[in-house]
């Protein structure tokens, strides 16, 4: 399970550093990693293993919902399987990076089962927004929940 957050930056070549606690564990279940958009403009960092299920079931939906096939488009059209340099970086497309909006700060969220990529500024923006959001009493799935 993936968990946590790690501000890092961007080089010059749009490559980032996954930290060494991080990256250990991403590629202790895969050499390769899966690295997509998604719709709230943050990127996706799966393991192949991880990723594989959600891109089967996504593509056997039916394409003629224009939901699901603008889904499709979206997640597996921007799909870009990733790897590693020695350095222990990987390298941001610039079709992603400007999906994303990414600038020189990045943070790097864990999401359990895969982790978020976002601009640190739009990152800041968007817990601020959300945080003014959220009511942990209207949300039904909540029921009995508490921290």
């Amino acid at each position: 399970m993936y968990r946590g957050s790690n501000i890092v930056s961007l080089d010059e070549k749009n490559r980032l550093a996954i930290p060494k606690k991080l990256r250990t564990k991403l590629f202790e279940e895969s050499t390769n990693l899966i690295i997509t958009a998604h719709p709230e403009k943050c990127l996706l960092l799966y393991s192949s293993s991880e990723w594989m299920p959600i891109e089967k079931k996504l593509m056997s939906l039916s394409s003629f919902d224009k939901r699901i096939s603008a889904l499709q488009r979206l997640l597996v059209g921007y799909a870009e399987e990733i790897s590693q340099d020695k350095a222990g970086r990987i390298l941001l497309s610039q079709p992603l990076k400007d999906f994303a909006s990414i600038g020189r700060n990045v943070i790097i969220l864990g999401q359990g089962s895969h982790f978020e990529i976002w601009d640190k500024n739009l990152w800041d923006e968007n817990v601020e927004q959300s945080i003014g959001n959220i009511s942990l009493e209207s949300i039904e799935e909540l029921g009995g929940f508490s921290l």
